[in-house]
């Protein structure tokens, strides 16, 4: 969009998609959980969830713009729980409940999870899509979203290639005006780097970079070189950016900009749910806000590691973490990447 003075007015507004959310409900025990045994939780909460819901919470705590895209009906427990919190949601109706996932959170901030498949959207891809990409357009108020974030698992009844159905639904309506963020796994990731669709950004963690492009995770939690390695493995598949998320260890960043590394802060890690969603949120936010590839490494790891010292299923806005306390070293490597095969 072009305003009057002729200049152009960049968008900063984040629209997320989540195939699948959920109904989060988090069970904070006081011990170590028992298997087989009674015990007494200390809190319990419920919240509306799932990867690009998480997303969008962040983004809406600090301030920011976004738009929540996900299936569901107006008056389900998830759909209501986000209206509550003032979470703007664009919502596919499908006549069927969503899911509940339960979350057992330990002191030491072990974390079991328990998670429903979800309702089936058998014939409802192209429906999806459409609503997708209408989300991504502009508004009466401003220009096309800067970035569309396609995150978590697949519901049953969606086909393996739905991630690339939806990229490709965005390209056609918006071409590269909107950016394009992707943090899956499994199947439906793969699916989506065969395709060849183009992938602005890219979130994996240590076990889920391993899925695609092989190797060990852990080698990737203590050998820096290895994980840019595999990094730049993964942008042999159409990839631009490669956030890599490895827990306790920090973040690695991987573009055209170079190779950037960011040790995580020490933290009482209190529930690990949502770290991940938080440190790409903390990403997005930065990257809208005109920052630097180092400053937009330390904001993601300051915002995962925020998120990982709350309770439960709560995430931080970005005025509760401290990215000026993580240290941004540049990598330079001299592994040569392998082609994946």
């Amino acid at each position: 969009m072009r305003p009057e003075n002729g200049t152009v007015q960049h968008s900063t507004r984040i629209v997320t998609v989540t195939p699948n959310p959920s109904l989060d409900r988090t069970i904070e025990l006081g011990g170590e959980l028992q298997r087989g045994a009674v015990q007494r939780a200390v809190r319990t909460t419920a919240e509306p969830g799932g990867k690009g819901v998480n997303v969008s919470r962040v983004v809406v705590a600090s301030g920011g713009d976004t738009l929540a895209v996900l299936p569901g009906d107006e008056l389900d427990p998830v759909l209501l729980g986000l209206a509550t919190r003032g979470i703007p949601t664009l919502a596919l109706p499908i006549g069927a409940p969503l899911r509940s996932n339960v979350t057992v959170t330990e002191p030491t901030g072990t974390t079991t999870k328990l998670n429903e498949p979800g309702p089936s959207l058998a014939g409802r891809l192209d429906d999806l899509a459409a609503l997708v990409a209408d989300a991504a357009g502009p508004t009466p108020t401003g220009p096309a979203a800067r970035w569309v974030v396609l995150a978590g698992s697949l519901p049953p009844g969606l086909p393996d290639d739905a991630l690339a159905v939806l990229v490709r639904a965005v390209r056609r309506r918006h071409g590269d005006d909107v950016r394009i963020a992707v943090d899956s796994s499994g199947v439906p990731f793969t699916a989506l780097l065969q395709s060849g669709e183009r992938i602005d950004l890219v979130k994996p963690n240590a076990e889920e970079l391993a899925e695609v492009v092989g190797g060990d995770p852990e080698v990737y939690e203590r050998d820096l070189e290895a994980a840019v390695a595999a990094a730049h493995r993964l942008r042999d598949k159409h990839v631009d950016t490669v956030l890599l998320t490895l827990g306790s260890a920090g973040a690695v960043l991987v573009s055209d900009e170079g190779a950037f590394a960011a040790a995580a802060p020490r933290i009482v890690a209190r529930s690990t749910v949502g770290a991940g969603d938080s440190s790409l949120a903390g990403y997005l936010l930065a990257e809208v806000a005109g920052a630097s590839a180092a400053d937009r490494l330390a904001q993601a790891v300051a915002t995962g590691a925020a998120a990982a010292a709350l309770p439960g299923s709560d995430v931080p806005a970005l005025d509760h973490t401290d990215p000026g306390g993580v240290t941004v070293r540049t990598l330079h490597t001299t592994q040569v990447p392998a082609p994946i095969a």
